[in-house]
């Protein structure tokens, strides 16, 4: 069971300025709370209990909120003192962590996975790393995750429109010691420069949840979320 988590929380959040643009997207009010609140609420609920927080776009109103709102949440934080992209914030909050296997998300969406199962997978499938993967329909604002039989990622499939398919939901369990041996630059793409890159040595597993997923990374979908976070048992 995994019980540390880096929360990525220093994107610039342009697509969501028309709607929010004075505060990082994950600090972005829902119902009278930051959206960073219900993910941290999920994931002390599903017994994760070390916290670290990539910091980058104004950061210091998410320490702020933090040091007010969460005075006893056991966390560290890092700053990217310019952007480093997913994998490179990855990167540099993954030499704060303590534990073998580390979850890493985005602090922007809600993929309210079962981390129980996400780890069983993990270690079953001795993965460097294991992606939680959740099923969509008529869809064409994300990519496909194509798995075999045995759970190991196959391919990325490009952004298009797709009728069905399991898309990467953005919460992953990362074997430390794995990932950092890789000697990846400072700056990269977890996505791009890391899973599709390294997909072929079938090293990734996926596992699928169907669970309650919302990424507010666009003004319709944070939305959205205010009526749907009214019910949200987070």
């Amino acid at each position: 069971m995994a019980t540390e988590a880096i929360i990525l929380a220093g994107g610039l959040g342009t697509r969501l300025r028309s709607a929010v643009n004075d505060v990082p997207k994950c600090m972005a009010p829902v119902n009278g709370r930051p959206f960073l609140h219900y993910v941290i609420q999920h994931l002390l609920k599903q017994g994760v209990d070390q916290f670290i927080f990539s910091l980058g776009y104004l950061g210091e109103s998410i320490t702020e909120y933090l040091s007010a709102a969460h005075p006893d949440l056991n966390y560290r934080t890092c700053i990217e003192e310019e952007p480093l992209g997913t994998g490179g914030a990855i990167q540099l909050a993954m030499q704060k962590a303590t534990l073998p296997d580390v979850l890493a998300l985005n602090g922007d969406t809600l993929f309210a996975v079962d981390i129980a199962v996400v780890a069983a997978v993990h270690s079953t499938a001795n993965a460097e790393c294991t992606l939680s993967l959740k099923p969509m329909q008529q869809f064409e604002r994300y990519g496909v995750v194509e798995t075999g039989s045995n759970g190991i990622i196959q391919s990325f499939k490009e952004k298009k429109y797709y009728e069905q398919g399991f898309i990467n939901g953005g919460v992953y369990m990362i074997n430390r010691q794995q990932f950092l041996s890789r000697q990846l630059p400072q700056k990269f793409s977890f996505e791009k420069d890391y899973l599709e890159k390294f997909v072929n040595e079938e090293r990734f597993a996926g596992v699928e949840q169907d669970a309650y997923f919302i990424d507010i990374g666009i003004p319709e979908d944070f939305t959205r979320a205010q009526t749907e976070f009214k019910t949200l048992d987070c």
